[in-house]
């Protein structure tokens, strides 16, 4: 599967923005879909995870009640929407597949390009 991710951009703290990764050659209902992020001088760390079934999310506490991971099937896309944004959450964003929504990185296969996202105080 190739994974196909949505420019970020820049965005006030307080505010929202959507990003969507798009996927070409299988459907996302064959694969658990995480997201990750990577903040400047860190290590890639986990966002947030979708099960393969669509019927189970997985999010880390530092974003916890601000993003949500969705899936639309016929669009064959999964969305990260996140909201009251930080400007700790500034990072590159990748989504990735994988069997199982995993919140460890070197368990997927599967990558999408990263996509910059930069919150402004």
């Amino acid at each position: 599967v190739q994974l196909q991710a949505s420019r970020g951009g820049l965005v006030q703290a307080g505010g929202s923005l959507r990003l969507s990764c798009a996927a070409s050659g299988r459907t996302f209902s064959s694969y658990a879909v995480g997201w990750f992020r990577q903040a400047p001088g860190k290590e890639r760390e986990f966002a947030a995870a979708l099960a393969r079934t669509g019927d189970s999310t997985y999010y880390a506490d530092s974003v916890k009640g601000r993003f949500t991971i969705s899936r639309d099937t016929a669009n064959n896309t999964v969305y990260l929407q996140m909201s009251s944004l930080r400007p700790e959450d500034t990072a590159v964003y990748y989504c990735a597949a994988s069997a199982r929504p995993y919140s460890q990185d070197y368990n997927y296969g599967y990558w999408g390009q990263g996509t910059l996202v930069t919150v402004s105080s």
